[in-house]
């Protein structure tokens, strides 16, 4: 595939993933795999762009006033140290792409079968329910890196204590906060980033600041969240059962 084809992939995979509230470390690393680009890269170019679209989706889901601190707080408060962790565990490639095939089915299976929780749906957060979650998703996601959104979304909406836009907000700070102690992590064992990355960030925050200001205001969300998982599920596809 050419290296046009790239990025016009990165522009939408960012674009669709800030219109759900996710920063799309996921999709980035799907598809830098895809690309044969080495995992040592491949992780912190894809925190990095995770904190520029996530901190854009924020923004607008936070002026919607979605963001729920209460349940937020004691998530991050054990996912940053434990992300920070992660960030220093190397992962042998072929495993690094079938683990991050496997989690690509989290939002997949939120996307397909998770129908939106209502208002008069909500439950009440349990403060050490929500610090055991946030521990071990910050630990998966430093050690794969991506920002967690992905696994803690499906969560907050099977528990029912957010709704859509509400998971939105929080997955999205979740996000940020993770993928920049997940570069903390990598970069006490040396970090690598591609000759590119400059292109790439100013392409992924393009996208996502589109995707994150028309999700929080004009999409439909049932057409994008179907959109998004399809392509997830075919990188998922790929990623667990191509060999490198």
């Amino acid at each position: 595939m050419s290296v046009e084809l790239f990025y016009v992939i990165l522009f939408f995979v960012a674009f669709l993933y800030a219109a759900v509230g996710h920063g799309g470390a996921s999709g980035y690393l799907a598809l830098m795999a895809i690309y044969g680009i080495a995992p040592e890269e491949m992780k912190p170019t894809a925190l990095i762009l995770n904190l520029f679209v996530s901190i854009t989706s924020f923004t607008h889901y936070y002026r919607g006033s979605y963001f729920k601190y209460k349940i937020f707080i004691p998530m991050a408060a054990a996912s940053i140290p434990l992300a920070f962790i992660g960030g220093m565990i190397t992962v042998e490639e072929n495993i690094y792409k079938r683990i991050l095939g496997v989690l690509l089915l989290f939002p997949v299976l939120r996307f397909f079968f998770f129908k939106n929780v209502e208002d008069n749906e909500l439950k009440s957060h349990k403060v050490f329910i929500a610090i055991f979650i946030g521990g071990i998703v910050g630990l998966l996601s430093g050690m794969i890196g991506i920002g967690g959104g992905i696994i803690l979304s499906p969560i907050l909406l099977l528990l029912h204590w957010t709704n859509q836009k509400q998971t939105a907000a929080i997955s999205a700070a979740f996000i940020f906060v993770n993928s920049v102690a997940g570069l903390g992590g990598m970069l006490t064992q040396g970090i690598s980033f591609t000759k590119d990355m400059v292109l790439y960030v100013i392409v992924a925050f393009i996208g996502g600041f589109l995707g994150a200001y028309l999700g929080a205001k004009r999409f439909n969300h049932n057409v994008l969240k179907y959109v998004l998982a399809t392509v997830l599920l075919l990188a998922s596809y790929k990623l667990i059962f191509t060999r490198a």
